[in-house]
């Protein structure tokens, strides 16, 4: 019998520990791994051949990414919902929750996974989906325990006890506590025990069930949820007039800046008294660090791997990651190597979990470079920054066909555009013009200004920013197609 459940994705988080490669407005669940698809999609295509309802919950900043991975990848979800604010996975799940029920699936089964797991064993994921959907059926809170392999410090565990079965025999453990990640010594003992397992952060549940349950154990939370989730309705409803049958969601803002900011293991699932752990004994990664990424690509006999063009002398046990340019590592031990077009990652394997320690600091001192990579994907196509200076900044700039920036202004910056291919429309101030390949334009500060590709092939220019700031958020939106303004 074809199993009946919904699906849910949360698709958030930086991923700073795979810096420089994820950031935080292109993170980790766009990576391709050992694989020529995104994370994001291999998540989408696991659970693709039972075609259930399937929800993405991502951030205001990365929506229009995900859409556009998922139909590269000929995927498509019922309904995506966007987090203008972030508030962890406490809220994202009760907000999936609420849209399930309303969409007449609350009685039904609602699987949560995280967008950016590693998992080839598609048959085991879906023997242990089998048994979470019977036991979420019979009225339980289910989690995914992974069998540990090793004495691993980046996992939180579940503490298992007695076994538990449904009418179908299915087989699962009560989940007797959840664990924090522990220190290393902890963490040998746990795997020595014998009755702790990893937590995966996969979840399954009814939706009638975990809003009931969230209501008696998070009461406060679950009415900051629903209200925020009453005004979302109400607004896309006044505009829309139905509010569910949309695809894309955008939350109340305003009643979303009260919701409290906490997981989904601290406001529920550790304080419910239902809730069991399914044995996932198919493999699984999270790839939080570069030190678990490099496991997943073929190494020499040396013990070196690489993603892109590397040559290794005298060197062992080395990862290197780059697909810009040749890599040569010579007379190197037990390193990680991580290129992209404007950072260069170096670190000895075993102390990857603290790049996100980078990333701080370069959120301390204002360097974009903790954020963006130096192509940063926006709705209307990308743009690459090609050099820059203390009062200068060059890009090139892409624009899909039929695509247009917003109507904006800069208080601090002048800039000169000049088109390569395609045709442009510009607003100038008060003028409108054509330009064409080799033609150009100068927009003083303080001046009106709009970019816009009414062409069929994609429009290519060359903008020179000059001013005393160049900083990105110095834009003042007037008009803007994508919501922006």
């Amino acid at each position: 019998m074809k199993l009946e459940f919904s699906t849910v994705i949360l698709c958030g988080g930086a991923g700073s520990r795979l810096w420089p490669v994820s950031r935080e407005n292109r993170p980790k669940v766009f990576m391709p791994v050992a694989s020529q698809k995104s994370l994001l999609s291999e998540t989408a295509q696991r659970i693709a051949s039972a075609n259930p309802w399937l929800c993405v919950l991502t951030s205001e900043s990365l929506g229009f990414q995900v859409l556009a991975d998922l139909k590269e990848a000929g995927q498509a979800a019922e309904l995506t919902l966007i987090e203008p604010l972030r508030r962890n996975t406490a809220p994202a799940v009760l907000f999936a929750a609420l849209a399930a029920k309303a969409a007449g699936r609350g009685a039904i089964p609602m699987l949560i996974l995280p967008a950016d797991h590693v998992i080839h064993d598609k048959v085991g994921f879906e023997m242990a989906v089998s048994k979470a959907v019977d036991f979420a059926n019979a009225g339980h809170l289910v989690t995914f325990g992974i069998p540990p392999t090793h004495a691993e410090t980046g996992y939180g565990y579940l503490k298992l006890g007695s076994p538990a079965r449904t009418s179908s025999n299915a087989e699962a453990r009560v989940v007797d506590q959840f664990v924090e990640k522990p220190a290393a010594s902890l963490a040998e003992q746990y795997v020595a025990a014998g009755n702790f397992h990893w937590n995966s952060g996969m979840f399954c549940f009814t939706p009638e069930t975990f809003l009931s349950v969230a209501e008696q154990i998070a009461p406060a939370l679950s009415k900051q949820v629903l209200a925020c989730w009453q005004a979302t309705t109400k607004n896309d409803a006044d505009s829309s007039g139905n509010a569910i049958t949309e695809k894309t969601l955008l939350l109340d803002e305003k009643t979303m800046a009260a919701i409290d900011d906490i997981s989904l293991d601290y406001a529920i699932m550790e304080k419910a008294p239902n809730v069991v752990s399914v044995n996932a004994s198919f493999d699984w990664d999270d790839v939080g660090s570069w030190d678990a990424l490099a496991k997943h690509f073929p190494e020499d006999e040396q013990g070196n791997a690489s993603e892109g063009k590397a040559i290794f002398i005298d060197s062992n046990n080395t990862f290197v990651f780059g697909r810009e340019r040749l890599i040569a590592a010579v007379g190197l031990d037990n390193l990680i190597i991580v290129d992209t077009p404007d950072a260069l990652l170096v670190t000895a394997k075993g102390h990857s979990q603290s790049v996100k320690k980078v990333v701080e600091k370069l959120n301390q001192a204002k360097d974009e470079r903790g954020t963006y990579h130096s192509t940063v994907h926006r709705p209307w196509g990308t743009y690459t920054i090609i050099e820059e200076g203390p009062d200068y900044k060059i890009k090139r700039i892409v624009v899909h066909p039929g695509a247009r920036l917003s109507l904006q202004m800069h208080h601090h910056r002048n800039e000169h555009w000049v088109v390569i291919s395609g045709n442009a429309e510009v607003v100038n101030g008060d003028k409108t013009l054509l330009l064409k390949t080799n033609q150009s334009t100068y927009i003083p500060k303080e001046t009106q200004h709009r970019l816009s590709n009414l062409g069929t092939i994609p429009l290519v220019i060359i903008e020179a920013q000059v001013g005393d700031y160049l900083g990105e958020d110095d834009i003042v939106r007037f008009e803007d197609q994508y919501g922006r303004a």
